[in-house]
Protein backbone atom coordinates (compact mmCIF):
# COMPACT_ATOMS: atom_id res chain seq x y z
CA UNK A 1 0.00 0.00 0.00
CA UNK A 2 1.06 3.30 -1.12
CA UNK A 3 1.83 5.49 2.11
CA UNK A 4 3.62 9.26 2.16
CA UNK A 5 4.92 11.07 4.57
CA UNK A 6 2.81 14.19 6.10
CA UNK A 7 3.74 16.82 8.71
CA UNK A 8 1.09 17.12 11.19
CA UNK A 9 -0.13 20.21 12.87
CA UNK A 10 -2.36 22.24 14.91
CA UNK A 11 -3.97 25.22 13.56
CA UNK A 12 -7.47 26.50 15.17
CA UNK A 13 -7.95 23.65 17.15
CA UNK A 14 -7.75 21.27 13.98
CA UNK A 15 -5.25 18.95 12.91
CA UNK A 16 -3.83 19.52 9.20
CA UNK A 17 -1.35 17.68 6.98
CA UNK A 18 1.48 18.89 4.30
CA UNK A 19 3.64 16.71 2.48
CA UNK A 20 7.08 16.25 4.16
CA UNK A 21 8.74 16.50 0.61
CA UNK A 22 7.73 20.08 0.26
CA UNK A 23 8.75 21.31 3.68
CA UNK A 24 12.55 22.98 4.16
CA UNK A 25 12.59 24.24 8.02
CA UNK A 26 10.51 24.41 10.73
CA UNK A 27 11.34 26.87 13.22
CA UNK A 28 9.54 29.31 16.29
CA UNK A 29 7.79 31.96 14.90
CA UNK A 30 9.75 35.38 14.39
CA UNK A 31 9.44 39.06 14.42
CA UNK A 32 7.51 39.67 11.23
CA UNK A 33 8.52 42.75 8.87
CA UNK A 34 5.19 44.10 7.76
CA UNK A 35 4.97 44.22 3.36
CA UNK A 36 3.22 46.88 1.78
CA UNK A 37 0.79 45.78 -0.90
CA UNK A 38 1.09 42.23 -0.01
CA UNK A 39 -2.07 39.93 -0.58
CA UNK A 40 -3.88 40.04 2.22
CA UNK A 41 -2.77 36.73 3.88
CA UNK A 42 0.82 37.55 3.34
CA UNK A 43 1.83 39.38 7.37
CA UNK A 44 5.12 39.70 6.75
CA UNK A 45 8.44 38.96 5.95
CA UNK A 46 11.56 37.34 7.09
CA UNK A 47 15.39 37.80 6.41
CA UNK A 48 16.09 33.97 6.22
CA UNK A 49 20.23 33.82 5.98
CA UNK A 50 19.84 36.14 3.21
CA UNK A 51 16.54 35.58 1.50
CA UNK A 52 13.58 37.54 1.74
CA UNK A 53 10.83 34.63 2.86
CA UNK A 54 7.01 36.07 2.43
CA UNK A 55 5.15 34.76 5.43
CA UNK A 56 1.48 33.56 5.08
CA UNK A 57 -0.94 33.64 8.09
CA UNK A 58 -3.30 30.55 7.53
CA UNK A 59 -6.35 32.02 9.80
CA UNK A 60 -6.40 34.74 7.41
CA UNK A 61 -5.99 32.34 3.76
CA UNK A 62 -8.46 30.21 5.66
CA UNK A 63 -11.16 32.94 5.85
CA UNK A 64 -10.71 33.48 9.89
CA UNK A 65 -10.18 36.38 11.53
CA UNK A 66 -6.70 37.69 12.68
CA UNK A 67 -5.57 36.67 15.73
CA UNK A 68 -2.81 37.76 17.58
CA UNK A 69 0.49 35.50 17.44
CA UNK A 70 1.93 33.56 20.10
CA UNK A 71 5.58 32.93 21.42
CA UNK A 72 4.63 29.29 20.94
CA UNK A 73 3.83 29.48 17.59
CA UNK A 74 5.87 27.99 15.19
CA UNK A 75 6.67 28.70 11.06
CA UNK A 76 6.99 25.95 8.26
CA UNK A 77 9.01 26.56 5.38
CA UNK A 78 7.23 25.55 2.33
CA UNK A 79 8.89 24.80 -0.84
CA UNK A 80 6.70 24.36 -3.86
CA UNK A 81 7.75 24.49 -7.80
CA UNK A 82 10.37 27.06 -7.30
CA UNK A 83 8.56 29.31 -4.84
CA UNK A 84 9.41 29.58 -1.25
CA UNK A 85 7.13 30.76 1.26
CA UNK A 86 6.48 30.27 5.32
CA UNK A 87 3.08 29.66 6.78
CA UNK A 88 2.35 30.40 10.48
CA UNK A 89 0.95 27.39 12.74
CA UNK A 90 -0.08 26.62 16.03
CA UNK A 91 2.10 23.91 17.08
CA UNK A 92 4.15 21.06 15.01
CA UNK A 93 3.05 18.03 16.49
CA UNK A 94 4.73 14.86 14.19
CA UNK A 95 5.11 12.80 10.78
CA UNK A 96 2.53 10.48 9.81
CA UNK A 97 2.92 8.28 6.81
CA UNK A 98 -0.97 8.22 5.54
CA UNK A 99 -1.66 5.28 2.90
CA UNK A 100 -3.71 6.51 -0.11
CA UNK A 101 -6.69 4.78 0.79
CA UNK A 102 -7.21 6.37 3.99
CA UNK A 103 -7.73 9.50 2.16
CA UNK A 104 -11.16 11.02 1.32
CA UNK A 105 -10.61 13.35 -1.51
CA UNK A 106 -13.16 15.70 -1.07
CA UNK A 107 -16.72 15.65 1.01
CA UNK A 108 -20.33 16.26 -0.55
CA UNK A 109 -23.04 17.76 1.25
CA UNK A 110 -25.76 17.04 -1.06
CA UNK A 111 -26.34 20.52 -2.04
CA UNK A 112 -27.41 22.08 -5.50
CA UNK A 113 -25.01 24.41 -7.56
CA UNK A 114 -22.67 24.99 -4.82
CA UNK A 115 -19.38 25.87 -5.19
CA UNK A 116 -16.29 23.13 -5.01
CA UNK A 117 -15.87 23.06 -0.28
CA UNK A 118 -12.69 22.43 1.48
CA UNK A 119 -10.67 24.84 -1.78
CA UNK A 120 -7.30 24.48 0.01
CA UNK A 121 -7.50 21.03 0.99
CA UNK A 122 -6.32 18.23 -0.99
CA UNK A 123 -8.45 15.50 1.43
CA UNK A 124 -9.14 14.13 4.34
CA UNK A 125 -7.59 11.41 5.82
CA UNK A 126 -8.54 9.09 8.66
CA UNK A 127 -5.91 8.35 11.39
CA UNK A 128 -7.11 6.06 14.15
CA UNK A 129 -9.32 8.39 16.13
CA UNK A 130 -7.97 11.93 14.06
CA UNK A 131 -9.11 13.06 11.60
CA UNK A 132 -6.53 15.06 9.61
CA UNK A 133 -7.62 17.94 6.88
CA UNK A 134 -4.37 17.56 4.22
CA UNK A 135 -3.34 20.90 2.33
CA UNK A 136 -2.94 21.11 -1.13
CA UNK A 137 0.05 23.17 -1.63
CA UNK A 138 -0.22 24.50 -5.17
CA UNK A 139 -4.06 25.97 -4.27
CA UNK A 140 -2.69 27.54 -1.13
CA UNK A 141 0.23 29.25 -2.90
CA UNK A 142 -0.57 30.01 -6.03
CA UNK A 143 -4.37 30.85 -6.23
CA UNK A 144 -5.14 34.31 -6.20
CA UNK A 145 -7.56 36.43 -3.96
CA UNK A 146 -10.14 36.79 -6.88
CA UNK A 147 -10.49 32.66 -7.06
CA UNK A 148 -10.79 32.43 -3.63
CA UNK A 149 -13.57 35.63 -2.16
CA UNK A 150 -12.74 35.41 1.36
CA UNK A 151 -16.11 35.56 3.29
CA UNK A 152 -16.29 35.60 7.19
CA UNK A 153 -18.96 34.94 9.39
CA UNK A 154 -19.86 36.79 11.69
CA UNK A 155 -22.35 37.42 14.56
CA UNK A 156 -25.67 39.89 14.92
CA UNK A 157 -23.60 41.99 17.33
CA UNK A 158 -20.77 42.25 14.75
CA UNK A 159 -23.22 43.45 12.27
CA UNK A 160 -24.19 46.02 14.35
CA UNK A 161 -21.49 47.61 14.44
CA UNK A 162 -21.06 48.21 10.73
CA UNK A 163 -22.04 51.43 9.08
CA UNK A 164 -24.18 51.88 6.06
CA UNK A 165 -21.13 54.07 4.50
CA UNK A 166 -19.17 50.47 4.09
CA UNK A 167 -22.05 48.98 1.49
CA UNK A 168 -21.35 45.54 2.50
CA UNK A 169 -24.03 43.16 1.24
CA UNK A 170 -24.88 40.60 4.04
CA UNK A 171 -26.30 36.73 3.06
CA UNK A 172 -26.92 34.70 6.66
CA UNK A 173 -24.86 37.38 8.33
CA UNK A 174 -21.81 36.45 5.94
CA UNK A 175 -19.53 39.78 4.70
CA UNK A 176 -17.10 40.18 2.51
CA UNK A 177 -14.53 41.83 4.54
CA UNK A 178 -12.85 45.06 2.65
CA UNK A 179 -10.10 46.96 3.80
CA UNK A 180 -11.63 50.13 5.29
CA UNK A 181 -13.94 47.77 7.54
CA UNK A 182 -10.34 46.13 8.47
CA UNK A 183 -9.10 49.45 9.52
CA UNK A 184 -12.54 50.55 11.08
CA UNK A 185 -13.39 47.36 13.23
CA UNK A 186 -10.19 45.88 14.99
CA UNK A 187 -11.84 42.86 15.09
CA UNK A 188 -11.24 42.44 11.43
CA UNK A 189 -7.74 43.60 11.46
CA UNK A 190 -6.50 41.55 8.93
CA UNK A 191 -2.55 42.64 8.32
CA UNK A 192 -1.36 44.32 11.73
CA UNK A 193 1.11 47.11 10.95
CA UNK A 194 2.84 46.73 14.34
CA UNK A 195 3.96 43.28 15.00
CA UNK A 196 2.05 41.47 17.67
CA UNK A 197 1.29 45.03 19.47
CA UNK A 198 -0.08 43.37 22.80
CA UNK A 199 3.07 41.68 23.65
CA UNK A 200 4.96 41.87 26.47
CA UNK A 201 8.15 43.43 26.52
CA UNK A 202 9.68 40.16 27.09
CA UNK A 203 7.86 38.81 24.21
CA UNK A 204 8.42 41.03 21.60
CA UNK A 205 12.48 40.51 22.69
CA UNK A 206 11.53 36.61 21.96
CA UNK A 207 10.48 37.38 18.90
CA UNK A 208 13.29 40.14 17.62
CA UNK A 209 16.18 37.31 18.86
CA UNK A 210 14.89 34.75 16.74
CA UNK A 211 14.58 37.06 13.99
CA UNK A 212 17.97 38.00 14.91
CA UNK A 213 19.50 34.64 15.14
CA UNK A 214 17.73 33.18 11.48
CA UNK A 215 19.38 36.44 9.46
CA UNK A 216 22.84 35.73 10.90
CA UNK A 217 23.00 31.60 10.58
CA UNK A 218 25.32 31.56 7.32
CA UNK A 219 24.43 29.92 4.08
CA UNK A 220 26.08 26.13 3.90
CA UNK A 221 28.78 26.62 2.00
CA UNK A 222 27.97 23.84 -0.76
CA UNK A 223 24.75 24.37 -2.04
CA UNK A 224 24.00 21.46 -4.42
CA UNK A 225 25.24 19.23 -1.18
CA UNK A 226 22.24 16.56 -0.38
CA UNK A 227 19.51 17.69 2.08
CA UNK A 228 18.22 15.76 4.78
CA UNK A 229 15.44 16.08 7.35
CA UNK A 230 15.92 15.36 10.98
CA UNK A 231 13.59 14.57 13.80
CA UNK A 232 14.55 16.19 16.89
CA UNK A 233 14.12 14.03 19.98
CA UNK A 234 15.57 14.38 23.41
CA UNK A 235 16.83 11.46 25.47
CA UNK A 236 17.78 12.53 29.31
CA UNK A 237 18.08 15.96 28.83
CA UNK A 238 20.43 15.63 25.41
CA UNK A 239 19.24 16.76 21.63
CA UNK A 240 19.44 14.04 19.24
CA UNK A 241 18.34 13.84 15.36
CA UNK A 242 17.00 11.10 13.52
CA UNK A 243 16.99 11.52 9.90
CA UNK A 244 13.15 10.82 8.63
CA UNK A 245 14.13 8.95 5.59
CA UNK A 246 13.84 5.87 8.28
CA UNK A 247 10.99 7.32 9.90
CA UNK A 248 7.73 5.51 9.72
CA UNK A 249 5.85 7.23 12.14
CA UNK A 250 5.77 8.90 15.34
CA UNK A 251 3.14 7.21 18.43
CA UNK A 252 2.85 7.15 22.13
CA UNK A 253 3.34 4.29 23.93
CA UNK A 254 1.20 2.66 25.79
CA UNK A 255 0.05 -1.01 27.51
CA UNK A 256 3.32 -2.24 26.96
CA UNK A 257 3.95 -6.34 27.79
CA UNK A 258 7.27 -7.33 29.04
CA UNK A 259 9.77 -9.70 26.96
CA UNK A 260 11.13 -12.56 29.37
CA UNK A 261 14.68 -13.00 29.44
CA UNK A 262 15.55 -10.20 27.23
CA UNK A 263 18.26 -7.53 27.80
CA UNK A 264 16.88 -3.93 29.72
CA UNK A 265 17.19 -2.22 26.27
CA UNK A 266 14.73 -4.47 25.26
CA UNK A 267 11.16 -2.19 26.85
CA UNK A 268 8.87 -5.14 25.64
CA UNK A 269 6.09 -5.05 22.92
CA UNK A 270 3.30 -2.91 22.41
CA UNK A 271 0.40 -3.43 19.71
CA UNK A 272 0.37 -0.55 16.66
CA UNK A 273 -2.76 -1.06 14.92
CA UNK A 274 -2.59 -5.03 15.28
CA UNK A 275 1.05 -4.86 14.69
CA UNK A 276 3.00 -5.85 17.29
CA UNK A 277 5.80 -3.14 17.74
CA UNK A 278 9.16 -4.07 19.58
CA UNK A 279 10.51 -1.05 21.68
CA UNK A 280 13.81 -0.31 22.12
CA UNK A 281 15.95 1.56 24.12
CA UNK A 282 19.21 2.91 23.09
CA UNK A 283 20.33 5.19 25.40
CA UNK A 284 22.88 2.34 27.26
CA UNK A 285 24.62 2.12 23.58
CA UNK A 286 24.99 5.79 24.05
CA UNK A 287 26.56 5.60 27.34
CA UNK A 288 23.58 6.85 29.33
CA UNK A 289 21.29 6.24 32.02
CA UNK A 290 18.74 3.71 31.08
CA UNK A 291 14.64 4.99 30.82
CA UNK A 292 12.35 4.38 33.57
CA UNK A 293 9.60 2.61 32.08
CA UNK A 294 6.97 4.04 34.06
CA UNK A 295 7.90 7.45 32.34
CA UNK A 296 7.89 6.59 28.87
CA UNK A 297 5.48 8.31 26.70
CA UNK A 298 6.52 8.18 23.24
CA UNK A 299 8.09 6.75 20.33
CA UNK A 300 9.55 6.14 16.72
CA UNK A 301 8.64 3.80 14.43
CA UNK A 302 11.76 3.40 12.51
CA UNK A 303 12.30 0.91 9.66
CA UNK A 304 15.69 -0.03 8.26
CA UNK A 305 15.84 -2.85 6.03
CA UNK A 306 13.80 -5.45 7.04
CA UNK A 307 13.83 -4.06 10.97
CA UNK A 308 10.78 -2.78 12.23
CA UNK A 309 11.20 -1.17 15.58
CA UNK A 310 9.93 1.55 18.09
CA UNK A 311 12.56 3.85 19.72
CA UNK A 312 11.81 5.19 22.97
CA UNK A 313 12.23 8.84 23.57
CA UNK A 314 11.09 11.32 26.01
CA UNK A 315 9.73 14.04 23.90
CA UNK A 316 9.94 15.08 20.04
CA UNK A 317 10.42 18.29 19.58
CA UNK A 318 10.90 19.31 16.03
CA UNK A 319 11.43 18.47 12.20
CA UNK A 320 14.21 20.03 11.19
CA UNK A 321 15.81 20.59 7.22
CA UNK A 322 19.18 20.94 6.70
CA UNK A 323 21.99 20.76 4.15
CA UNK A 324 24.39 17.82 4.80
CA UNK A 325 27.18 19.97 4.78
CA UNK A 326 25.73 22.13 7.61
CA UNK A 327 26.74 18.62 9.83
CA UNK A 328 30.15 19.44 11.55
CA UNK A 329 32.19 16.60 12.67
CA UNK A 330 31.96 14.92 15.79
CA UNK A 331 33.82 16.77 18.76
CA UNK A 332 37.17 15.00 19.98
CA UNK A 333 36.18 15.02 23.32
CA UNK A 334 33.12 13.21 22.59
CA UNK A 335 33.45 9.90 24.34
CA UNK A 336 35.03 7.62 22.02
CA UNK A 337 32.26 4.55 23.10
CA UNK A 338 29.65 6.01 21.32
CA UNK A 339 31.44 7.81 18.42
CA UNK A 340 30.50 4.92 15.58
CA UNK A 341 26.85 5.39 15.97
CA UNK A 342 26.75 9.21 15.64
CA UNK A 343 26.74 11.06 11.83
CA UNK A 344 27.80 14.32 13.55
CA UNK A 345 26.62 17.56 15.06
CA UNK A 346 24.49 20.55 14.10
CA UNK A 347 22.77 23.47 15.89
CA UNK A 348 19.02 22.99 16.59
CA UNK A 349 17.62 26.87 18.51
CA UNK A 350 21.31 27.32 19.76
CA UNK A 351 21.66 23.87 20.99
CA UNK A 352 24.06 21.44 19.62
CA UNK A 353 22.23 18.23 18.71
CA UNK A 354 23.74 14.62 18.25
CA UNK A 355 22.71 13.84 14.37
CA UNK A 356 22.28 9.62 14.90
CA UNK A 357 23.68 7.13 12.53
CA UNK A 358 20.56 4.75 13.78
CA UNK A 359 21.32 1.80 11.26
CA UNK A 360 24.68 1.58 12.41
CA UNK A 361 23.26 1.59 16.27
CA UNK A 362 20.31 -0.67 15.46
CA UNK A 363 22.36 -3.42 13.37
CA UNK A 364 26.00 -3.04 15.07
CA UNK A 365 25.27 -1.72 17.96
CA UNK A 366 24.02 -4.75 19.84
CA UNK A 367 20.61 -3.03 20.07
CA UNK A 368 18.39 -6.00 18.66
CA UNK A 369 18.55 -9.18 20.00
CA UNK A 370 19.24 -11.78 17.10
CA UNK A 371 19.68 -15.09 19.31
CA UNK A 372 16.71 -17.53 20.34
CA UNK A 373 16.43 -17.27 23.92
Amino acid sequence: METKPYLIFEQNGLLCGVEVACVREIFFLPELTPIAQAPQDIVGAIDLRGSILPVMDLNLRFGYVWEEYSVTDSAIVIEWQEVRIGIIVDRVTEVKHIPADAITPQLSYGRDNAEAPHHFLAGFARCEADMIALIDIDRLIRDSPEKTQTKIPISASDVENLTAADNLETSNLQLTIEPKLLAKNHQFLGKPQVFVPNATPEQKAIFRERAHNLRQQDEPENSAAINMSLAVVLLNGEYFGINLAVVREFTDIRQVTPIPCTPARIIGNMNLRGEILTLLDIRNVLNMPSAQVKSLSKAIVVEIEDLVAGIVVDEILDIIHLNVAEIATIPAALNSANREYLRGTAFYQEKLIAVLHLHKLLTKGGVVVDEEV
